[in-house]
């Protein structure tokens, strides 16, 4: 087993789909949205990657709604509370733990944001180290988070593996500073990346080399 191995949040081990689809049906009756508000909240989301106070005013005006876009995005601010994890997740990093492996976790976003989700999946104290872009003023892909989040650790990248969903974020990023990569393949498709292992869910992090 490597000495350590990082992981992506959102899409890896949060299952984002799932909280997502348990929150839009209440969101929804609490507003009195549309039916077809939901599928446009998601073609807008682009997978996490939108700001949400980007998202909200948009819908506001493509529906014309009547509710502050304010209020709509403190709502989607409350359920990460609720935050569903990827299945198999705390089995795996309580695992790995068990083997003496080091868990770093290395996400863009808000620090407070990501705080919560992780607090909402019941992964925080199975994690050696987070690393959030917006708490170090460095985002994915930029190679210095990834050697960052090996000095943090104390490892070098010769002795880790990153696992994730995004094909740049998570496999070329990665890449760049000599970690090896195995690809979770629920975001966005490769499109000529060349991860090192291609994962069916999270157990397959247990079989790496």
């Amino acid at each position: 087993m490597p000495g350590a191995i990082f992981f992506d949040l959102d899409g890896t081990l949060h299952d984002r789909a799932a909280t997502l689809r348990a929150w839009l049906p209440h969101h929804q009756a609490r507003f009195g949205l549309p039916d077809s508000y939901a599928a446009r909240f998601l073609e807008l989301d682009d997978f996490g990657y939108r700001p949400k106070r980007e998202v909200m005013p948009l819908l506001v005006a493509e529906f014309g709604l009547t509710c502050d876009p304010e209020a709509l995005f403190v709502d989607f601010w409350s359920h990460l509370e609720h935050a569903r994890p990827m299945p198999h997740a705390a089995e795996v990093l309580t695992e790995l733990r068990r083997r003496g492996v080091k868990i770093g976790v290395v996400t863009n976003g808000w620090e407070e944001t990501q705080t919560r989700c992780l607090r909402g999946c019941g992964l925080t104290d199975l994690a050696d180290d987070v690393v959030i872009s917006r708490a170090v003023g460095l985002s994915k892909p930029d190679p210095r988070i990834y050697r960052l989040a090996l000095k943090r650790l104390g490892v070098t990248a010769a002795q880790s593996w990153f696992v994730g969903d995004s094909p740049r974020n998570d496999v070329w990023g990665p890449g760049q500073v000599g970690l090896r990569t195995a690809y979770l393949p629920t975001g966005h498709p490769l499109n000529g990346e060349r991860p090192d292992v291609t994962l069916s869910d999270l157990r397959g992090v247990l079989g790496l080399p």
